[in-house]
Parts: C-alpha cells; structure tokens; sequence
C-alpha cells in the first residue's frame, strides 16, 4: 500500500480555475495593489487552488488594474503542481510573459464576429492570425497555451450565436495548439437547456477532456449550467473567488462571474471534489472584498461569513 503523506495533494474529481485575479480584478472600478494581489493569491493558492489567472500582460492604458503585471508574476516562480496562467493577447505580451517565467499562457478570440469587431476591432478569422505567432512562439517555448472562446451562448450585440460558429472556433484553437480550451458564457445568458446542448455539439468534434466551461451568474443560473456541463462530461470549471468581476457588456449592476466558492460548497456537498478548502476561499473572497469597498458576490461566502 502506498503511504500517502500530509503533503500530498487532495484529491480532485474536477479542476477549478481560479479567475478572480485576473478576470475578476480587471472588472472592478478600484484598484488595488501589487502587495493586495500577492496576498489575494497566496490566500487562493493557501486554500488549494491548483490553477489560477494571475494577470494579463496588456496595455496599461487599457487595463490599468493590471498595469502591475510584471511585478505580481515576478513573485509566483514556477509553483510545482500549480498552473499559473498568464493572458497574452499579443506578440508583445508574450515577451512580457516570458520575461516574466510564466509556464503558461492564454489566447482568447470570441465566437461572434459583432463582438470581436466592437470589443478589439478585428473579426473573429484576423484574431486568430494574430494570435497564430503568439501560440507557435510560446510552444517553441516549451509553455502550455490556454484557449478562451467566449460569447458560446450568445452576444450582447448579435443576440444569439450559430454553435457551428463556436464549434468552429473552438476547433481552430485547438488547431493553433491549445492544450485546453475554455468555453464561456460572456453574458451569462446560458441555461442548462443551452449549456447541454453547446457541450454535445463541441464534443462531437473535439476532446471533452480537454474542454472547460467559464459560467457567469447574471440570471443566477450559474450553478445549475454548472452541474449541466458537468453532466455532459466538463471536469474543468473557471470560477472567481466572491465572484469577482463579470463582463461589462452584460450590464450594469448584474452578477458576473459564478463564484468560486458557491461551486465549491454545490460540488463537495454532491460528492464531487474540487480540492479547495471552503472555508480558506470564502476567508480570501471577505479579505479582498474588504480591499475593493464591497461586499463578495456570493452566496455561499455572505451565508457562511454570518
């Protein structure tokens, strides 16, 4: 019988990709530190978060909450059995990246070309020649590259969007050399009707396996599609600790990303593990909400923290 010791890690049924410091905290109205974001990390990582967005190497005029890139990524050095996660939407980003020792990036490209126009001002095929160089680059590098195909259940602007459109796009990440691509409902329009459906269609082409889903709560399905894609063979879920962040275009004032420790308590409490700790994650979720002014989008953190 093997011995397992007190330091090996816990054993998952599904993977948790932690988002809140990246997508999360690029979408909030105030800033916070380079020293804020290192502890917030710490916390999530503490609690037994095994991948994780650290930030994004983008222009500091464009995303000036992440303008500290360099300096958060300079103090996560190659974590053994942790996949820290860096988006670089560009050549240069990349460089930044590199520079930096990240192990593994991310490109992302929306399946609604009204979208991609108004949201980088290239269609959908001209952003998949950009980020082409940036995939191939990064595999010269010995990196892992992580695909994001967003706007899988629908566009603000074109309402409704083919899933041909996204089983296509997602089969050209996969094409540029994705190890993973993570399929998300921007809006937060999805239920479990929709996401069932988007997950056979993908899957008929392309490896469940290496599929994730990326919900937001904006009609407070999020746990439900969930579960749905759980159902439909998704082990990889991309949540934000309190529930950070979210996508403007879905409106103002709505809830965005599905929080990462209301899937944690809905997944342990029906048997499937995620290998966080529930109470170290809503601990991180109420250290930073105290940093930004207000209190987490969760539910599961507001029950637990009364």
């Amino acid at each position: 019988m093997t011995d397992v010791g007190a330091d090996a890690p816990p054993a998952r049924d599904v993977t948790v990709v932690e988002v809140g410091p990246r997508d999360g905290l690029q979408n909030e109205a105030r800033a916070i530190g380079p020293a804020e974001k290192i502890e917030f990390i710490e916390r999530l990582l503490a609690a037994g978060v095994s991948a994780l967005e650290l930030t994004s190497f983008v222009r500091a005029d464009r995303i000036p909450q992440l303008a500290d890139a360099a300096e958060v990524a300079a103090h996560f050095p190659h974590r053994a059995g942790v996949r820290l996660i860096a988006l670089t939407p560009n050549e240069k980003g990349l460089d930044a990246a590199l520079q930096a020792g990240i192990n593994e990036v991310a490109i992302f490209a929306a399946a609604s070309d009204e979208f991609s126009r108004r949201n980088i001002n290239q269609s959908v095929a001209a952003s998949l020649e950009m980020f082409r160089p940036v995939a191939e680059r990064a595999l010269d590098a010995a990196l892992h590259v992580r695909g994001y195909v967003s706007t899988v259940l629908g566009c603000p602007y074109q309402g409704r969007v083919p899933l041909r459109d996204v089983v296509a796009l997602t089969e050209s990440m996969f094409a540029l050399g994705c190890a993973e691509v993570s399929l998300g409902d921007t809006i937060g329009v999805g239920t479990p009707g929709t996401v069932r459906a988007l997950i056979a269609a993908v899957s008929g082409s392309c490896d469940v396996r290496r599929l994730a889903f990326h919900g937001h709560d904006t009609y407070g399905t999020g746990l439900a599609n969930a579960f749905a894609a759980y159902e439909q063979g998704i082990r990889t879920f991309d949540t934000s600790a309190g529930g950070l962040g979210g996508c403007p275009y879905a409106g103002p004032a709505v809830r965005g990303n599905l929080a990462t420790e209301d899937l944690v308590y809905a997944f342990e409490g029906s048997g499937i593990r995620t290998g966080i700790d529930l109470d170290q994650v809503v601990a991180a979720s109420m250290w930073v909400a105290q940093h930004l002014g207000h209190p987490p989008y969760s539910a599961a953190a507001l029950a637990l923290a009364r």
